[in-house]
């Protein structure tokens, strides 16, 4: 709410100043229209259970601004040893991508700063490298971490996401060459020669040039004996 634009001039009603401003200095109608407005948007910034825990009738929005700030302020040591451990226990191979992983890591850093426990910008990039141990991009996080000085988070995070870029180009370069080096093997149907077309013309030609020797030997064979018939029939008397 300390953000706010300055033409919308309701700090007051949340944070009000110590000395009460008199009732007579304003419209009464137009203070608690303005007061029921920012109530709303109280309500409709926070999750229901905390809807639930705060709402009570009649209040204005400055009592429910503190009832607010009562909650988080008993909840803040919890909370921030709560996302200090899911901050340092982020690991690459848990996210689809770099990206992700250093948004989430981003999103944890900011929250922590918000229950008052900050992470530092070393802190950050020494977490980001520690998180890639093990995994496909464990290369480009020793290099970062043996540089001097340390890269802060953003040239961190952009040296990350291009290493992932090309090993992602390279293998996609490699299953492609992969791919047209790689003969596919020729399936013949059942019954069918799996001989090359030349050695299966070779076999059938020698074997047809065998069947005819064998044919003109069996001829002249049978020619042999006759004539061996009739010599013995001229040599009787």
């Amino acid at each position: 709410m300390a953000n706010l634009h300055p033409a919308v001039t309701v700090l007051d009603h949340i944070l009000p100043s110590d000395k009460a401003t008199e009732p007579t200095t304003v419209d009464p109608v137009l203070w608690a229209r303005l007061d029921a407005i920012v109530l709303q948007w109280i309500y409709g910034t926070i999750s229901n259970d905390l809807l639930h825990t705060i709402l009570k009738p009649k209040s204005t929005a400055a009592q429910t601004w503190q009832a607010l700030a009562n909650i988080f302020q008993d909840y803040k040591t919890s909370r921030a040893l709560h996302l200090q451990s899911r901050f340092y226990n982020k690991k690459l191979d848990s996210f689809p991508t770099a990206s992700a992983y250093c948004q989430q890591l981003k999103v944890l850093s900011d929250q922590l700063a918000n229950v008052d426990a900050p992470v530092s910008d070393s802190q950050l990039v020494l977490q980001l490298i520690n998180g890639l141990t093990g995994s496909k991009l464990d290369g480009i996080g020793m290099m970062l971490q043996q540089t001097s000085p340390l890269p802060n988070f953003y040239t961190s995070r952009s040296r990350l996401i291009l290493e992932e870029t090309r090993q992602a180009q390279q293998s996609q370069t490699d299953t492609a060459l992969h791919a047209t080096t790689t003969v596919p093997a020729v399936s013949h149907a059942p019954g069918t020669s799996s001989l090359h077309p030349q050695t299966y013309h070779n076999s059938h030609t020698n074997s047809d040039f065998h069947r005819v020797q064998s044919r003109g030997r069996g001829r002249g064979g049978r020619g042999r004996g006759r004539r061996h018939n009739s010599s013995r029939g001229q040599a009787g008397p």
